[in-house]
């Protein structure tokens, strides 16, 4: 289906101050994730010399820089490994982005109002997933917000706006994200931290990194598919036009 550009200026009209929130979440993250990147030869090295006030200021950063929707969680992780190693670095990008996804689903709580839901009472496809998501039970909603979390492609702070703007239960949308983005987080600060330790001057070992980050992607993105399917196998049944079997 082609994109509609006035269908998608009247919803944002209609949103109000949470259309504005969803085109900085849109686009914000991207820019400042390379922006990021390109500074962590140094911001890294900084982060490590504070010691132990270092993973706090890092977790602090993360909480509030992806929160508001500046930095990705990706490039925050990625530094997280850099900085502290895998052991550190992990475990702070997790606890990162847990506070940012609080910090994302109170602002977003705070500036949606009823906006979102009067426009998903008038799509019967979003309708059905809005219901499958908060009417079916706790567990379910858990394990719909924790699917909707593990594909490496979900953007962090626009599924922070949609949750939040849809109601979903706070203690459901923060044990479901820390679940959901686990995996990937750790992948990331995998990654960064053996950056610090490539060398090219050693082609064995060099190579033995890329292959394993190769592998790790591709296995992240496996897990990201699988939970696609699953999340519609959940929110839609099987006689819907979108459902996997039809």
């Amino acid at each position: 289906m082609a994109f509609d550009m006035a269908k998608a200026k009247v919803y944002l009209r209609r949103l109000g101050p949470v259309g504005v929130l969803a085109v900085i979440a849109a686009s914000l993250p991207a820019i400042g994730g390379f922006a990021l990147l390109g500074s962590m030869a140094w911001t890294g090295p900084w982060l490590k010399a504070q010691g132990e006030w270092g993973v706090v200021i890092y977790i602090g950063a993360f909480a509030v820089l992806a929160g508001l929707a500046v930095l990705p969680t990706y490039a925050q992780a990625v530094v997280g490994g850099f900085a502290f190693g895998l052991a550190v670095g992990g475990p702070a990008a997790i606890s990162g982005f847990a506070g940012a996804a609080m910090i994302g689903y109170l602002i977003a709580w705070r500036a949606s109002g009823n906006r979102v839901m009067e426009i998903i009472k008038e799509q019967p496809k979003w309708q059905a997933v809005y219901d499958a998501l908060l009417r079916s039970g706790r567990f379910k909603a858990l394990l719909i917000v924790t699917l909707i979390r593990i594909p490496p492609n979900s953007p962090f702070a626009i599924t922070n706006l949609v949750m939040a703007a849809t109601r979903v239960r706070p203690l459901t949308y923060l044990i479901g994200t820390v679940v959901g983005m686990a995996p990937r987080t750790i992948a990331a600060a995998y990654i960064g931290s053996g950056l610090k330790d490539l060398d090219f001057a050693n082609p064995y070992k060099s190579w033995m990194f890329i292959i394993t980050v190769v592998i790790t992607v591709i296995v992240v993105g496996i897990i990201g598919s699988i939970a696609n399917k699953a999340v519609a196998k959940v929110t839609l049944g099987p006689n819907t036009p979108n459902h996997p079997r039809n």
